[in-house]
Formats: structure tokens, sequence, C-alpha cells
């Protein structure tokens, strides 16, 4: 028999959008790293199997950061009282400077990796730096760790720092070096194209990373439509494009491979249009958009277009790496953006932020983020004994408790693909 074993508890997860499924006191068998089925009761042929018990406690999948910036982490809750321009000249370019020293990288890697661990976030989509060698380093850590994750090297040719800057034919050819070692190197950690923003890449530039995304068949990410400032800029630098999301679609790189955009916050008509149809991801990152007065991202109206959508910390223009304060978060902007419309636009609901950060995001790495038969199994358990808890509550209630009020010491175990993956040492 291959590697079976089954975990028990009371689970909870969505299947679909705002839609609870809900076992009490049950098992989830687990073959390899795929879930086979959810049974109250053991079946006879699973009778010999390793039942890991978890008693009373909460079996959910593992949470998915679809955007974090992975050397912001040292400037966590830095410089977030200035709009996006100014914060990324004042702080985070010169963070990103230090990342040429790799033993200076290593550490804040490190660190950033134990805390996602402690977090629940399972899966992650990262930009790293410009550097080659430390972007490798980061993929190589992830690795090590258990967690799965996509990491970029970031692009930048153009209108950044003199210490924050590569050469076009460079940047294409450090981009195709990780492509080729690492597309097949690992199975849980891969590389993604990264373009900064359309600010920091010339035409050329975009032009070659699109080419690469088709030619090793590479998922991309940026940045998409987050401030006013920087879409005025993008109208500056290339004003025969329509919009923002059609200067990378000129370029092949807005869902002619799996694509992810960060924020989608002041989106035209059209370029909703063109996600829709190419089903580009939107990372709604709440946190971020907040702190650094980008605005409100219409997110219920992106969802009813038919865009698929995750949730991000964003990390640092984010304060907090916790998909826990991701998702009130994102509670919490969804109902300032009802009462502002005058009650236009529905608030999101607990079950459907909850679906946006396991199974809206896991659908970028496949079938991951649910309990569904033959979805990769990233489950945490939580045990919520400490909450103040002080009437019976049900299932769906306890989990909202647990996402409004606790924190990472609730999360005692946590699987990635089918792996129980423990604190990791570097």
């Amino acid at each position: 028999m291959n590697n079976i074993y089954a975990v028990k508890g009371n689970i909870i997860f969505t299947p679909s959008f705002g839609k609870y499924n809900i076992f009490k006191n049950s098992y989830i068998i687990i073959e390899d790293k795929y879930v086979k089925g959810i049974y109250e009761k053991l079946p006879t042929i699973y009778k010999d199997i390793l039942v890991k018990d978890y008693g009373t406690s909460l079996i959910i999948p593992g949470f998915v950061d679809l955007h974090l910036h992975a050397p912001q982490f040292a400037n966590l809750g830095l410089g977030l009282d200035k709009e996006l321009m100014p914060w990324l000249e004042t702080y985070t370019f010169p963070e990103e400077k230090k990342y040429s020293d790799l033993a200076y990288a290593k550490r804040v890697y490190s660190y950033l990796i134990k805390e996602l661990w402690k977090l629940g976030t399972t899966r992650s989509v990262i930009f790293a730096t410009l550097h080659k060698e430390a972007s490798k380093m980061l993929m190589d850590m992830f690795n090590q760790s258990g967690l799965s994750a996509y990491v970029g090297k970031v692009n930048m040719d153009r209108n950044s720092p003199d210490f924050l800057v590569e050469t076009t034919e460079q940047s294409l050819k450090d981009t195709e070096e990780i492509l080729i070692e690492y597309s097949d190197k690992y199975d849980l950690v891969k590389p993604i194209i990264t373009p900064r923003f359309v600010p920091t890449c010339t035409t050329k530039l975009m032009n070659g990373l699109g080419k690469l995304a088709v030619k090793y068949n590479a998922k991309v990410q940026s940045h998409l439509c987050e401030n006013k400032d920087e879409i005025s800029f993008v109208k500056q630098l290339h004003p025969n494009s329509k919009n923002y999301a059609r200067v990378y679609d000129e370029a092949g790189l807005l869902g002619q491979l799996p694509t992810c955009m960060a924020h989608c916050v002041l989106l035209d008509q059209d370029e909703i249009d063109l996600m829709a149809k190419r089903q580009v991801f939107a990372v709604h990152c709440p946190n971020s958009n907040s702190n650094l007065s980008s605005g409100m991202a219409p997110i219920r109206g992106l969802i009813d277009r038919g865009i698929p959508v995750g949730l991000g910390s964003d990390i640092s223009g984010g304060h907090s790496l916790s998909m826990l304060n991701t998702i009130v978060s994102a509670a919490q902007v969804s109902n300032l953006n009802y009462a502002i419309k005058r009650r236009s636009e529905k608030s999101l609901t607990t079950s459907e932020l909850f679906y946006l950060a396991t199974k809206g995001g896991g659908k970028f790495f496949g079938k991951v983020g649910s309990f569904e038969k033959d979805y990769e199994f990233d489950a945490l358990v939580i045990d919520d004994s400490t909450l103040p808890i002080v009437k019976p509550l049900s299932l769906e209630e306890r989990l909202q408790k647990f996402i409004y009020t606790g924190d990472d010491r609730n999360i005692k175990v946590r699987y990635v693909a089918g792996n129980e993956v423990l604190e990791p040492v570097f």
C-alpha cells in the first residue's frame, strides 16, 4: 500500500465561494500527498492505517499568500505614513540594495520563512530582488523548509536608483539562467517571471520576459493599478497604450501564461474585461492599500465578473505577514466600501474571505486550498481551546472566532502536500 494515513478532527473548508463544507469528528484519508476522501467512520479498507487523532481541534486548509516581498520583511511596519512612490524611494529600494550580500539575505530570509511557517502560510507567491544569487538562495531555503512557493527574481532596468538597476540584457540573462536551473529542480518551489511593475521595466525588457514565459512555460506576477500617481506615470511612459493592463498584455505578460496581479484597486472597465477574459488573478492586499493610501479594491465586483481573486499580505506595504490579519482587514475594507457606496455593493462574508485565503489563492498552485478529492493535502490543525469561548459554538462560529481573536499560538500542526512540516532550521 502507498503512503496512506488519516487525520481526524472537526473539518471545515470552502469548496466554493462562500460555502462551508463541515464534517464533525471525521476522518480525512490522505494517500501520498492527495486527499482521497472524508468519512464520518473509517472504512474497513483503511482499518490498519495510521490515524492522527486531533480530538476536538479544527482542521482547515493551509493559508495561501499570493503577494509578498521577501526582502521587505526587514522593513515591516516602517514608512507607512507615505504613499507608494515616496515609500519605495525612501524605504524599499535602499533595503533591497542590501541583498547583494548573501549573508544579510540569508539572515532576513531565515526569519521570514520561519514566520510564514509559524503563521500557517503554507504557500506563497513572492517577489525577491533583482539579485540572481540571493533569489536562488531563497528558493533553496524554501525547499529546505518544506513550504511551497513561487519565487521571482525581480526585473527592473529603468526609473530605479543607480544602486538598484540592471541592464536589459543582464536582467533577461539572469532570469533565463534561473528558469533553466530551477523550473524542474523542486516539486514545491518554482521560479516565476517578475517584472517589478511597468514604471521600472522598459518595453524591450517586458517583451523579452514575455518570450521567456512562453519558452519555459513560466507563470507571471507583477503589480497593477495600485495607486493614482503610479497609473499617471504609466500613462506618461506609454501614451499609446490604452491603459496600464494593456502595457502588460502587449508584452505577453497578462494571462497568456497563468498570471497574478497585485492590488487592482483602480482598474477601468477595459482592464476588468481583459482580466476576466484571460483569467488573470487579482490579488487583494487590504493592509497595503490602506497603509499607502491607495484605495479600496472593488473585490466583490471583480469576483462577480468572474476574475479569480486571492489575498496577499504584501509586506511591507502591508504591516502584517499574518493571513488572519489580512482576512480581518479585507473584511473591514469591504464593510467600509459597503457603507461608502450606500450599501450598493454587499460586504464580503467570513466564509467568502476564508475561501479567498485558501482555495481562491490556492488555485494559482493547482488543486490546492480545499479538502476535495484529489486536492493536495495542505492543512492546519487549530486548537482553539484557549480562546474566550464561554458558550457552545458551531464549527463556523469557532472558525470565525479563531480568525478574529486567534493567532499562531493556536496553530498546532502544519501540513504541506501531505507532509507534516516542522519549524524550519537554517
